[in-house]
C-alpha cells in the first residue's frame, strides 16, 4: 500500500479531533491524490507531533477524522539562516532546500549589494509548507520578516555564534570552527550574489559572536553556500546522526 498522503494544519491535533480541510489541501486530496471517504492521511501541525487521520467528504467538502498518534513531537536542533533574497526562482531553490536540510529559522536581510528587496512571505510560507511535508518534517521553520543586516547583527546574542561565510576566503574552513565551537543554537550567514561589501565585512568581524568561516577554495553561488553550510553543521552538530540505524545481518538469508 501506497504512503498515505501527509500535510500541515494549523489546528491542535488530538484522538478523535474533526477538523475541515482548507481549499488547497482538498483539492489535493480530492483531485490529485484520488482519495475517497475513509481513505487514510497523515496529519501534523509542529506541536502535536503526527497524527493518522480518516478522510470524510461531504460533496466538495473534505474532513480528517484524527484518530492515533504515529509520530511524537520533537525539538531539532535550533539553527538559523540567515540570507539575502536572490533573484527570481534562486530564493525560491534556496528556501526549499533549506527547510528540507533542518534549518528551524529563515531571516532575509538586505545588504550592500542585496539586488532584490522583495520578499513574498506568503509564496515562501507555501515552499516551507511542501517542504516540511515531503521531508517527514514534525515542524516549520519560522518566517521572518526581512530587515537590514545591521539590524539583525545589533539584535544577535553575543552567546551564540553566527558562522560567517566568507566568499573571500580569509578564514579558516567550516569544519575547524564547527569543531571547535559544541553543540548549541546557532546561526549561518550566506551573502548575496555580489558578496559582502569591505565596510560589511569589517562589521561582521567586529561584532561578537560571528565566527568568519570558508567553504572551500572556489566561488560558490550563493543557493548552494547554504546548502553546502547547512550539510557541514548538519554533519556536525546537528541531528544528522540521530537516524535510526538497523546493521544488516550478514547472516540473514543463508541457509
Amino acid at each position: 500500500m501506497a504512503t498515505a498522503p501527509r500535510l500541515y494544519v494549523d489546528d491542535d491535533l488530538a484522538e478523535h479531533t474533526h477538523l475541515e480541510f482548507q481549499p488547497g489541501p482538498t483539492n489535493y486530496l480530492l483531485r490529485v491524490m484520488r482519495l475517497g471517504p475513509g481513505d487514510p492521511v497523515r496529519l501534523f501541525n509542529g506541536r502535536d507531533g503526527e497524527w493518522r487521520a480518516r478522510l470524510e467528504v461531504q460533496g466538495r467538502r473534505a474532513y480528517g477524522v484524527v484518530e492515533t498518534c504515529s509520530r511524537l513531537q520533537t525539538s531539532p536542533p535550533e539553527l538559523t539562516l540567515v540570507f539575502a533574497p536572490l533573484k527570481k526562482t534562486r530564493t525560491d531553490f534556496l528556501v526549499e532546500k533549506a527547510t528540507e536540510m533542518g534549518a528551524t529559522c529563515l531571516r532575509p536581510v538586505v545588504t550592500a549589494y542585496t539586488q532584490t528587496h522583495r520578499v513574498k512571505l506568503e509564496r515562501l510560507q507555501a515552499l516551507v509548507t511542501e517542504a516540511a511535508e515531503q521531508t517527514e518534517r514534525l515542524d516549520l521553520p519560522r518566517l521572518e520578516r526581512i530587515q537590514p543586516l545591521s539590524g539583525l547583527l545589533a539584535d544577535w546574542p553575543g552567546d551564540r555564534p553566527l558562522f560567517y561565510c566568507d566568499e573571500a576566503g580569509a578564514a579558516p574552513p567550516m569544519q575547524v570552527e564547527l569543531a571547535a565551537s559544541g553543540a548549541g543554537p546557532a546561526g549561518l550567514l550566506i551573502g548575496p550574489e555580489g558578496g559582502f561589501s569591505d565596510l560589511e565585512r569589517a562589521q561582521l568581524r567586529a561584532c561578537a559572536g560571528v565566527r568568519p568561516v570558508s567553504l572551500g577554495p572556489r566561488i560558490l553561488r550563493a543557493e548552494t553556500a547554504a546548502v553546502a553550510a547547512l550539510a557541514l553543521w548538519q554533519s556536525e552538530l546537528g541531528d544528522w546522526g540521530n537516524a535510526p540505524y538497523v546493521p544488516e545481518d550478514p547472516e540473514a538469508g543463508r541457509g
